[in-house]
């Protein structure tokens, strides 16, 4: 026959499974994000849960924060009114017990961004010693619209709720149970919310790390209560050069840099389409670009192109590089350093106009200065006959938030910061959820397929391909080409792809196609950039593998050959990268046709410099850290009154003792309620 069941959890809980939480995050000074303080109880540990309230205006805040008979309250907040001025309302009351955000569809026009007025203020080159009149953005604010929230504190867990039939499930269940009558409160059973985020860190990095070194030194089975944020920057150059050895003093090269991380309220929710893929993507193109030119292996001085991550958190990726220049652990020194081109946000132009940053302090010297103004000069001047428009931001400006900042620090190099802002930035969702391909203007026509959405060139990615264009001009001649550069050219498919693939969907069939087959689980539906703790993540490693794609060679090598080039007496296994991917899908099957690819791409370390010091205080180095859960989940359910469940209670506390008193008086009495009876026939005489 067969047999049926039904767990009684699933009757009486509904998951919420699209969600994201606000982790904790920590510095050297300070913990921020969200975790359960209020209470140390094993009730807080498990979950947080309180009587749902529907907020979706400010009025209905009264009902949480003064009249309502139910608290604590979790309170469901639609996202037009998740901003600093209601949060430190919240913050400041024991009636709230959480917050659930419905996304705002569409997102607000006012502008919304968590991060800070002045992004990495104190970790870059302006300070009391260098340049004090821009030091903590005295100059310019750069994100006026930032709140700094990501950088609050709060006591209780905040989730975005992203599945909008989810939101709708808590609506209708505050509805049926929750809504006041007649000016009264509702009655029970009342419906309910429980979010999971316990985080293990307190206080400060230096805390943390310090609790997780002891842990590790006597424990058997060490607990690590944090992790610092880490990941590898990627790497390339356009003349292969030795990764295990030294580049010659006397070697030129230009750094071509931009980061390729973001960052959001909430943890795994980072788009970055602005702040971090509009450039990177360009990056990429004008790699491509400049690979395809004839010459290139003839040109004078050689090009790196650099991506860094971690930047969001003070500048790990730069700071790392630059420590490890110093330190000799890398093949570059900082004195092979001709120049410095950096790609920061480049999407929202205004008039086709791009701004060139420059340092006005590092230029008060004579040779700097000459370098940098040969530097503005040949950028303008690839500028002519482009889309794109060149304009120096002015001589008093100073650098935008950059990691080209990083290497200033360490020396004065020549160099600069191209944006799409002039002062303060264009991107009103800066480190926010909502810095979505809609940020940037990428729109599709209706009824495409996902092949076809993959290939279709928006407007969005023509006009990248024109800054990439540009700077692959630039490049070019800083590199001491002579020949006419108007065959140099960004591919508009290209860069169409990669925004796709960066901002839409990740599991696409051209990513699939350029990353090894062991990898291909790191292809998600939705991209996020945010650094974490496990690496590398999956913008690393896409990064790596479209940049070799693009500028690599395909080499005639199997595939145990490929896994092992050092078998391969002609493969300079020091100079060159190899990788077997496994390529696209055979037209007339459903199997793949690999290859093998070379190209100069590497991974280097993104850890910042505090962690290898153990100086876990630092305010040279960034020292973020991402506390550790047990685990992060929400559900909605029905919770009956405490009259009800003291009744319960009780009636469950009389069964038992019932129970027991029988089991004993039963147990006491069993020889004469089980004795077994005599057989009649057996009588004794």
């Amino acid at each position: 026959g067969s047999c049926q069941g039904n767990s009684v959890e699933r009757k009486i809980y509904i998951p919420l499974n699209k969600t994201a939480p606000c982790v904790r995050l920590l510095n050297a000074t300070h913990q921020i994000g969200c975790q359960v303080t209020r209470s140390l109880s094993p009730a807080s540990i498990s979950g947080d849960t309180g009587v749902i309230h529907v907020v979706e205006k400010e009025e209905d805040l009264n009902w949480v924060l003064a009249d309502g008979p139910h608290p604590p309250y979790m309170i469901l907040l639609d996202g037009n009114l998740f901003n600093r001025r209601i949060m430190l309302q919240l913050k400041g009351t024991s009636r709230v017990s959480g917050l659930a955000v419905a996304i705002a569809q569409p997102s607000p026009p006012q502008g919304f961004s968590p991060g800070l007025k002045c992004p990495n203020d104190g970790f870059g080159v302006y300070s009391k010693d260098y340049g004090p009149q821009f030091a903590h953005c005295n100059k310019t604010v750069w994100n006026p619209v930032g709140s700094g929230l990501s950088y609050e504190d709060f006591d209780f867990p905040i989730f975005l709720l992203e599945d909008a039939n989810e939101i709708q499930v808590i609506k209708q269940c505050y509805q049926d149970h929750n809504v006041p009558r007649d000016g009264s409160g509702p009655e029970y059973p009342l419906c309910a919310m429980q979010l999971f985020s316990h985080m293990h860190a307190v206080t400060s990095t230096v805390t943390c790390m310090r609790r997780s070194s002891l842990q590790s030194t006597f424990s058997i089975n060490p607990e690590v209560v944090c992790d610092p944020l880490l990941d590898y920057n990627v790497w390339s150059t356009l003349h292969p050069i030795n990764s295990s050895g030294k580049v010659d003093p006397g070697k030129e090269v230009i750094i071509v840099a931009t980061r390729i991380d973001s960052h959001s309220f909430f943890w795994s929710i980072a788009p970055g389409a602005e702040s971090a893929v509009s450039s990177f993507v360009t990056h990429l193109a004008a790699a491509e670009a400049l690979h395809k030119v004839s010459d290139v292996h003839s040109l004078q001085r050689n090009i790196m192109f650099t991506f860094f991550q971690g930047e969001t958190f003070d500048y790990i990726g730069s700071s790392r590089m630059v420590y490890d220049m110093e330190k000799e652990k890398f093949p570059l020194r900082l004195d092979n350093i001709y120049s410095f081109v950096e790609l920061n946000q480049v999407a929202l132009r205004n008039d086709s106009i791009l701004w060139m940053h420059t340092d006005p302090v590092s230029r008060m010297n004579e040779t700097v200065e000459a370098q940098v103004r040969n530097l503005l000069d040949i950028l303008s001047n690839s500028s002519m006959g482009a889309r794109v428009t060149l304009q120096e931001a002015g001589y008093s400006q100073p650098l935008p938030p950059s990691s080209f900042q990083r290497f200033l620090r360490a020396r004065h190099i020549p160099g600069v910061v191209l944006t799409d802002h002039r002062t303060a930035f264009q991107n009103r969702y800066y480190q926010s959820m909502y810095d979505t391909p809609e940020n940037i203007r990428m729109q599709y026509p209706e009824g495409l397929s996902p092949e076809e959405t993959l290939e279709y060139v928006t407007d969005t990615a023509k006009s990248l391909a024109e800054v990439a264009t540009v700077v692959a001009r630039a490049l070019y001649r800083l590199a001491g080409g002579a020949n006419n550069t108007s065959a140099i050219q960004a591919d508009p498919k290209t860069v169409t792809r990669m925004l796709y693939g960066f901002l839409i969907k990740m599991n696409n069939s051209w990513f699939q196609s350029i990353i090894k087959p062991d990898i291909k689980g790191i292809l998600g539906d939705v991209p996020q950039h945010y650094v974490a703790v496990s690496s590398p993540v999956n913008t690393t490693y896409l990064v790596q593998y479209v940049l070799a794609n693009l500028t690599g060679t395909v080499v005639n090598l199997t595939k145990e050959e490929c896994l092992n080039p050092e078998k391969t007496p002609s493969s300079e296994k020091e100079m060159y990268e190899y990788a077997w991917v496994q390529g696209s899908l055979d037209p007339n099957s459903t199997s793949r046709v690999p290859y093998c690819v070379r190209s100069t791409v590497h991974l280097s370390k993104a850890l910042s410099p505090a962690f290898e010091l153990r100086q876990w205080g630092s305010t040279e180095y960034s020292t973020w850290t991402e506390s550790r859960w047990k685990e992060i989940r929400a559900r909605i359910f029905l919770v009956a009154s405490k009259e009800l469940e003291i009744i319960t209670l009780v009636v469950g506390i009389a069964i038992l003792v019932f129970s027991l008193l029988a089991t004993y008086f039963i147990n006491a009495k069993a020889d004469v309620l089980f004795s077994i009876p005599r057989d009649p026939g057996a009588v004794a005489y």
